[in-house]
């Protein structure tokens, strides 16, 4: 199953460029791995331990290289996001113009090229089908993408360039680390070999911070964020729902699945400044989200702000913490896809996204302003909705953090100055529904039409995944806490 996830989207989009109907091809495909990928959550032993439905093909002896797949709690969840995502992001594309080909296929390949990063259980294929989804990203943005899309290709191009390269430097000296002759880019063996023999301090602290900022560049972390709303902002609303929903979320699960337990005191070491950074991207990106006049630039840069309260939970080193910030990840890429899927309809149907110019669209938009209104509720935390639950388990961890130190400690600070995070984002979701959706809608919008009854399905999906969760917390809770309690050595 974990093979067909991975190669079906590529194979979809090499029979799309060879001349098979596009949209047909690629919506079957996104079809076929959402059911898969639920038959995979569905058929995982949750009692069991370690990773599932392994298949392993030698590339390399000498260098210890496989392309092996596997599957625990942890990239479980991931896996899930991405075919639900996939599957909307598709879906929600309308008509193309120019190279339709070309954009489905591009929409295939960062699919693939998430599923096969999140699915790997072998180093080397975690980082290069995370690179194979960068061209598309480029080309998404720059041909089919809005404003200034040519600045906003090459920022993001560049940007994540940077930090694809830093973390290459990381993994490189993460694997010289260990004995040569333990040596392994398997999951597995690695956090066998760390167990068995350690890695110095010092060392720890090097490495760490290399995968912090590479991650960190990658995730949108401050202050290397500006390409991310800049980015959301000009491309085409499906390249937005897969890279803001599921892409970017590659960063934050390599931070738990290798950085942190890998190497527990480098993390230890520059928790303070991972804290005094998140608290950046929640307070002060937060208050620059409120500034925006335009909807497709606040979604941007409330996509920025809510990756503080995962990297909070990581850095709580606890499995509460930890296990929200994993539940966060799932949460905040269905709410921010089903947030610009919204936005991509409305721009189609207006050629605007500015609030100035929007207004009473509820009126003659009733089902997208009902989805929009589940999709902002969720990411301010709303009771009942999946970021709800997500946020208290990692404002109860990264509180307990500090409360083990038997003082007011530095997360205790900044779990409560977090708290006004959830102020600050009910703040700009509420106006940017208001500006949108309530009060006198200009008359050059009375003809506006609402989501086509075969929109209206996956925008069901996403938000059925969000009350789901939200409603009960532990089908997700219960997968992810023993993966994070095995492969997160520094947890309390």
């Amino acid at each position: 199953m974990l093979l067909f996830l991975v190669l079906c989207p590529i194979a979809a989009a090499i029979l799309i460029l060879i001349g098979a109907p596009a949209r047909f091809t690629a919506l079957v495909s996104a079809i076929l791995n959402f059911i898969v990928g639920l038959v995979l959550f569905l058929e995982f032993d949750r009692s069991a331990t370690g990773f599932q439905f392994v298949s392993s093909t030698v590339v390399s002896t000498d260098w210890g290289i496989h392309f092996a797949f596997g599957v625990d709690g942890l990239n479980l969840l991931m896996l899930s996001l991405a075919t639900i995502v996939t599957v909307a992001a598709i879906w929600f594309t309308g008509n193309i113009g120019n190279y339709e080909r070309g954009f489905y296929a591009s929409l295939l390949f960062i699919s693939a090229g998430a599923i096969g990063a999140f699915a790997s259980i072998d180093l080397f294929f975690f980082y290069a089908f995370h690179e194979l989804a960068l061209i598309p990203t480029f080309l998404l943005i720059g041909i089919w993408g809005t404003g200034n899309r040519s600045r906003a290709a090459w920022k993001i191009t560049i940007y994540l360039t940077v930090g694809s390269f830093i973390l290459l430097i990381g993994l490189i000296m993460l694997y010289q680390s260990l004995p040569a002759a333990a040596r392994s880019f398997d999951f597995r063996e690695l956090q066998s070999v760390v167990a068995r023999n350690g890695i110095a301090d010092a060392t720890q602290r090097h490495i760490y911070l290399l995968l912090l900022i590479g991650f960190g560049v990658l995730i949108s972390l401050f202050p290397f964020h500006s390409w991310a709303p800049e980015a959301y902002a000009s491309a085409p609303a499906p390249a937005a729902m897969l890279h803001a929903g599921v892409l970017k979320k590659f960063g934050l699960y390599g931070l738990l699945r290798l950085a942190a337990p890998l190497l527990p005191d480098g993390a230890h070491y520059w928790t303070g400044l991972l804290v005094v950074l998140l608290l950046g991207n929640i307070i002060y990106i937060g208050l620059v989200t409120i500034a925006q006049r335009r909807l497709d630039w606040m979604l941007g840069y409330s996509s920025v702000m809510h990756m503080g309260y995962i990297f909070l939970g990581i850095a709580s080193a606890n499995a509460v913490g930890n296990t929200g910030a994993a539940t966060l990840i799932f949460a905040h890429g269905l709410s921010i896809a089903l947030l610009f899927a919204i936005a991509g309809q409305i721009r189609e149907r207006t050629g605007t996204l500015s609030f100035d110019d929007l207004g009473g669209l509820a009126k003659v938009m009733p089902f997208a302003g009902l989805t929009f209104g589940f999709a902002a509720f969720a990411a301010i935390g709303l009771p009942g909705l999946a970021n709800f639950a997500s946020e208290i388990m990692i404002f109860f961890g990264a509180f307990r953090h500090g409360w083990e130190m038997q003082r007011f400690h530095l997360f205790q600070v900044a779990t409560v100055l977090a708290l006004w995070g959830v102020v600050i984002s009910t703040v700009y979701m509420l106006r940017a529904y208001r500006a949108t959706f309530m009060g006198t809608m200009p008359e050059r919008w009375e003809k506006v039409a609402d989501l086509s009854r075969s929109l209206r399905i996956p925008a069901a999906i996403l938000i059925a995944a969000l009350l789901a969760v939200g409603f009960f917390p532990q089908m997700v809770v219960n997968i992810v806490t023993p993966a994070i309690r095995t492969y997160f050595t520094a947890s309390k």
